[in-house]
């Protein structure tokens, strides 16, 4: 049995002892093992191996694979097969990556828990019985509970790093552009990134500058430097303050800052952005304007269902604001103006970039909660989860979720995950800073 075919068969052995609890992967590919067979075959003939091959990949359910069904965790489109394979799905299969199946998430992402999939809401392996954080829950569940090597999520106001910091691993929100979303199905196409979660910095690096690229599908999509791990020294570290971070979650950020200044010798000092407060005041009427117009095509007629009569509560909030905001009274005074704190976010933080090389700051303000416990709260205490990840991208800079340490609550270990933010375009930067970070353990 070939590298490839063999840490399929142990994943897949792992899916089916502890999905049923898990929840973290909604459809196996049927035909993931034939695929490693035939990956180690080749490999076995030409001598030749990609960049991913042994690795197995799960990918969130909102990306279209070909022949496994996107149903964005949505009743809407439960049984929608893809016709197609999205452009990083391509590269992967090309650089011989395996596709163990399609991962949970909150409907169409919109969430930050993993609470609000049609399918249920996936576990935390880090911490059982509390959220993996969303809304790519079931893509940082898998990598956690040992479904697959690395996952492809999507990050739009911090969907990718929210769940990472809760399952205590590695999740990457690229700069804007540098993978192609052609083949995601879409929540808000200017903030919108693919991108990898991982168990390590390295593997969240392979599969970023194997996906990465400019690609004539999308039309935002950039050339780039490779991207690559190198060792760095003398770091000038910004610290950034997020208002209403719970004291538990900022006691392991200060611990982690501390031991970074200590070990590694890095000089810190606090930066400051005049509008960071207003990240989610902003981020939230782009959101609503776009992913109404993204779900216009979901009319009952050319995919699944009519999504206003088969979506759950959260979907629906955002289509219905979507709705209002763009009436032409409503769109100069909520879309307009939120572009504009947009545009005076985005420069802040390069001006803050001329004077620190990275940016530290929590993931996520509050703790991962009690399953269930979401639906007590509101919108409002719901969206400030994503209070710390959204400057990112509306700066549409690059940022990095690793584990700092954990806080004890009672009997449970609670992981704590710290932002790594670097300017736009200084991805390889901004892994080799979280890498010599990760090397402290």
């Amino acid at each position: 049995m070939g590298l490839a075919e063999d840490k399929v068969k142990k994943y897949l052995d792992n899916i089916k002892r502890d999905n049923g609890k898990i929840n973290a992967i909604l459809q196996v590919n049927p035909s993931a093992l034939a695929e490693a067979k035939a990956i180690d075959e080749k490999v076995s003939k030409t001598g030749k191996k990609g960049r991913l091959y042994g690795y197995v990949v799960a990918v969130k359910s909102n990306i279209n694979v070909k022949g496994l069904i996107a149903n964005c965790a949505s009743h809407v489109l439960e049984n929608y097969v893809s016709p197609y394979d999205a452009t990083v799905i391509s590269k992967i299969k090309a650089e011989d990556g395996v596709i163990i199946g399609m991962a949970n998430c909150d409907e169409f992402a919109c969430g930050v828990s993993g609470e609000k999939s049609a399918f249920g809401a996936a576990d935390n392996p880090a911490c059982p019985g509390r959220v993996p954080g969303g809304s790519s829950s079931g893509s940082a569940a898998a990598v956690a509970a040992g479904f697959c090597d690395v996952a492809l999520g999507s990050d739009t106001g911090g969907s990718i790093r929210n769940p990472a910091s809760y399952c205590n691993i590695v999740g990457v929100k690229p700069s804007y552009g540098l993978v192609s979303r052609y083949g995601l199905i879409d929540l808000s196409m200017s903030i919108d990134q693919i991108a990898p979660v991982a168990k390590n910095v390295d593997d969240a690096a392979l599969l970023l500058e194997v996906i990465k690229g400019k690609d004539e599908n999308d039309t935002k999509s950039v050339n780039s430097e490779k991207i690559e791990i190198k060792k760095v020294d003398k770091i000038k570290v910004g610290i950034l303050h997020i208002k209403n971070v719970d004291a538990r979650v900022q006691k392991v950020i200060d611990s982690k800052i501390e031991e970074i200044k200590k070990k590694l010798g890095w000089s810190a000092k606090s930066v400051e952005i005049e509008h960071v407060d207003l990240a989610v005041q902003t981020y939230y009427p782009l959101l609503y304007v776009e992913f109404f117009s993204a779900t216009r095509r979901f009319d009952g007629r050319r995919f699944g269902k009519k999504i206003e009569e088969a979506c759950g509560p959260e979907v629906l909030r955002r289509i219905l604001g979507g709705s209002e905001i763009t009436k032409a009274e409503h769109k100069g005074r909520y879309y307009n103006k939120a572009l504009e704190v947009k545009e005076a976010i985005k420069q802040e933080f390069e001006s803050a970039f001329e004077k620190v090389d990275c940016i530290l700051l929590p993931t996520v303000p509050i703790l991962p909660w009690k399953t269930g416990d979401g639906a007590k709260m509101t919108p409002e205490e719901d969206y400030a989860a994503d209070s710390c990840t959204i400057p990112a991208n509306l700066a549409e800079i690059c940022a990095i979720s690793i584990p700092a340490g954990f806080t004890i609550e009672g009997k449970e270990k609670i992981p704590v995950g710290m932002q790594v933010f670097c300017a736009k375009n200084e991805e390889s930067k901004m892994l080799s800073i979280a890498k010599e970070i990760e090397n402290l353990k």
